[in-house]
């Protein structure tokens, strides 16, 4: 049985233990260590955690078992009417394939409707197998593109769409 759970600053500790546990194994194949310990600070430090939640409003939800937390995700409003961002998901690498990360993106999809969205838009770095998951689940490339992040780091990302 799996419960969804609405996040605030005081559940930072939370995601932050959640992202230890699954971004090295799910990035150790395409990005350098230091890129991967680099991008975790910048995303994932207390700091950066509360702005995302307290100033520019991302929603965060924690995916929990019977027992802990498994995942995690997290979307908003854009500049485009009815297109939200989905900025984060990671499920426990142990849950996937099993139908957990397509329950854990359908609770997105229903509250990001709730709120108007109309179009879901995500970027997936351009090496990431989560690709084919999000292909499977109705997403297409929108668009590509490369952001520098800083100390000589470049994401290469697709931006992926789905119709909602």
């Amino acid at each position: 049985m799996y419960r969804v759970k609405s996040t605030t600053v005081a559940d930072i500790p939370v995601i932050q233990e959640l992202t230890e546990r699954i971004w090295k194994p799910t990035y150790q194949r395409i990005l350098e260590p230091a890129q991967i310990d680099y991008m975790i600070d910048m995303m994932y430090s207390t700091a950066a955690l509360t702005k995302q939640i307290a100033e520019l409003n991302h929603k965060f939800i924690i995916l929990q078992d019977d027992k802990r937390p498994i995942g995690f995700a997290s979307y908003s409003t854009t500049d485009t009417e009815g297109v939200y961002k989905l900025h984060k998901i990671y499920l426990d690498l142990n849950y996937q394939g099993k139908g957990v990360g397509r329950f854990l993106l359908d609770t997105v999809i229903r509250q990001v409707k709730k709120l108007g969205a109309t179009i879901l838009e995500l970027d997936v770095n351009r090496y990431n197998k989560a690709r084919f998951f999000y292909e499977k689940m109705g997403f297409s490339t929108y668009t590509e593109k490369d952001t520098d992040i800083g100390n000589g780091y470049l994401m290469e990302d697709y931006v992926m769409r789905k119709s909602l």
